[in-house]
């Protein structure tokens, strides 16, 4: 089984071409910087991991995913070889993207990068709304009023 799963920063904003297929297809090259678990003394706090989406997911990439958000990625291991011009084999192992998600609210985001929705600046640390897009726990219900 190969399968990816992956949460991380863009650590820049991904760069999009288009095949010269009829019709064009979108590939969006993005790289992630997901944190380790674990560090040890003297090694990075996060790894680079490339990414690629093709077609529909790579469009999406391409309207939706900024530097610096924090998306969720699914998808499967790639590895490739070649021999570079100057006859040396190269090697690069890339993240071939099936789903891509949002994974912190926009405005979280836009707090967080220091601008409001409307472009104005915003304080780099906003107050996160108290609903959070949950909807409030009715208190007076008791357990043995839930149908599980």
């Amino acid at each position: 089984m190969n399968k990816v799963i992956l949460m991380g920063r863009l650590a820049r904003d991904p760069e999009v071409r288009y095949s010269q297929g009829n019709p064009p297809v979108a590939v969006a090259r993005f790289s992630l910087a997901v944190n380790r678990r674990f560090k040890r003394e003297g090694e990075p706090d996060a790894d680079f991991i490339n990414c690629v989406a093709f077609g529909k997911s790579g469009e999406f990439v391409e309207r939706y995913f900024k530097k610096g958000q924090m998306v969720s990625v699914v998808g499967r291991l790639q590895v490739r070889s070649w021999d570079d011009k100057d006859g040396t084999k190269r090697w690069s192992t890339d993240v071939i993207v099936e789903e891509n998600y949002f994974a912190e609210s926009k405005t979280s985001f836009e707090g967080r990068e220091g601008k409001a929705a409307n472009g104005a600046n915003a304080p780099a640390h906003s107050k996160p709304s108290t609903d959070e897009g949950f909807y409030p726990i009715d208190e007076s219900l008791d357990d043995d009023d839930l149908p599980f």
